[in-house]
């Protein structure tokens, strides 16, 4: 159907085809056009802030080309300007970072008025405009473009770094809804290179922002015969670079991230040495969780991993009845998906140390055969004997730890802790 206006392939996708990457959503922007024209076209309104509609038989987004003013604080405090007057350029212009300023039209031909394509050639996140400053979200777009394209030699720009450590100080970052934040830190964690993601916050300030309990982690020094990186904020980033290798969901690389938060809590005449700093770093990890509003599993995950993640790196020394405990604490019985992200997040603690990356982790079948041992208990032939109720769950208690106790008794000869 013939039309008054122009459609533009903007953002990721059109990035993403220069850099040679996959990409998976294609944006649209219309310049020339009023509302009322797409809705004639059938083009279905989804925008609540700004018109954005959906295309009829795609699904893909359209929006018309805007230009935005900064109205209040926070994410939100901005007015709209939509209009078949503006232009494809402004509508570019007011976007983060130049790499994800330029257009594509129909015949292929790039439109790119801020540079992105030299960015892209010389790997730089660089901002548009200065009017980046005034979205505070961009701070954590900014670090998780930094997680995903680090592999491909991406660094953020010494202007554009400078304009996010102006916005962590200013405040503006406590303005963020904990909805919005953790859509940008849960996207960041499943990067190639979530640590990066960690590393650009605190260089610009907002990690002590957003996560003080993880910036206050940086030099806590941890005993170096066990830890030759010493410091326990760089052990996190190298643990979730393993987390990342690993291709470990969400809620374990959430529980890397945390594991350790009691270190941050041990007074400075204990150092590097951190007795109890599982338990004591359990309010620490309630409280990013409550603050980030993570999903339930993840808050969960993160809690128990804090709290028993030494107990599976000392698993071949346990006691049967301490397994037993630890199962019961993870209930591997209902939940055994939680239990093996939990051995993955302990498995990347183990190898998130410097040397140490290539590091055998026995400790991690070791469990996963007790807890079988565990599961092949047959309530059947206690039911047989007549056991009920309360006395049922007890008799399968003791025929549980019966089994643990015989794969303990036969598998700790094979297999010895390094």
């Amino acid at each position: 159907m013939k039309t008054d206006f122009h459609t533009y392939l903007v953002g990721g996708a059109v990035r993403d085809q220069l850099l040679g990457v996959p990409w998976h959503e294609r944006d649209w922007v219309v310049v020339g056009a009023a509302p009322e024209q797409l809705l004639n076209l059938g083009f279905r309104p989804v925008g609540q802030d700004f018109p954005v509609f959906l295309h009829p038989q795609t699904g893909e987004e359209y929006a018309l080309a805007r230009t935005e003013r900064k109205s209040g604080r926070g994410y939100g405090g901005f007015t709209f300007h939509a209009t078949p007057e503006v232009t494809l350029e402004e509508d570019l212009q007011r976007r983060d970072l130049t790499i994800n300023a330029m257009a594509m039209d129909d015949q292929g031909k790039i439109i790119d008025p801020y540079g992105g394509q030299q960015d892209i050639a010389d790997r730089l996140l660089r901002h548009v405009s200065p009017a980046f400053a005034e979205d505070p979200l961009r701070v954590l777009r900014v670090a998780r473009f930094a997680a995903r394209y680090a592999p491909l030699g991406f660094r953020v720009a010494d202007e554009t770094l400078q304009l996010m450590r102006e916005l962590a100080e200013s405040g503006e970052l406590r303005e963020l809804t904990p909805e919005r934040s953790w859509k940008e830190i849960s996207r960041a964690l499943m990067e190639d290179r979530p640590d990066v993601f960690i590393r650009v916050l605190r260089d610009c300030g907002a990690l002590a922002e957003l996560l003080p309990e993880v910036d206050c982690l940086f030099g806590v020094p941890q005993p170096e015969a066990h830890h030759p990186e010493v410091d326990t904020g760089e052990h996190v980033l190298l643990v979730l670079q393993q987390a990342a290798r690993m291709q470990l969901p969400l809620a374990a690389r959430w529980a890397c991230l945390l594991h350790d938060l009691g270190k941050g809590r041990t007074p400075e005449r204990f150092w590097p040495k951190h007795h109890g700093h599982e338990s004591k770093g359990l309010a620490a990890v309630k409280a990013v969780n409550q603050r980030s509003k993570a999903p339930r599993e993840c808050q969960e995950l993160a809690l128990l991993t804090c709290e028993y993640h030494t107990h599976c790196h000392r698993a071949l020394e346990l006691k049967p009845g301490t397994l037993m405990k630890l199962f019961r604490a993870f209930d591997i019985y209902r939940r055994p998906e939680r239990f093996e992200q939990f051995l993955g997040a302990c498995e990347a603690d183990a190898r998130g140390r410097t040397g140490l990356e290539q590091r055998e982790y026995p400790q991690a079948d070791f469990l996963r055969g007790a807890a079988a041992a565990a599961r092949s208990a047959q309530v059947q032939r206690l039911l047989e004997q007549g056991y009920q109720g309360a006395e049922l769950g007890k008799q399968m208690e003791q025929e549980r730890l019966r089994l643990v106790s015989a794969y303990c008794q036969a598998s700790r000869s094979a297999v010895k802790p390094e």
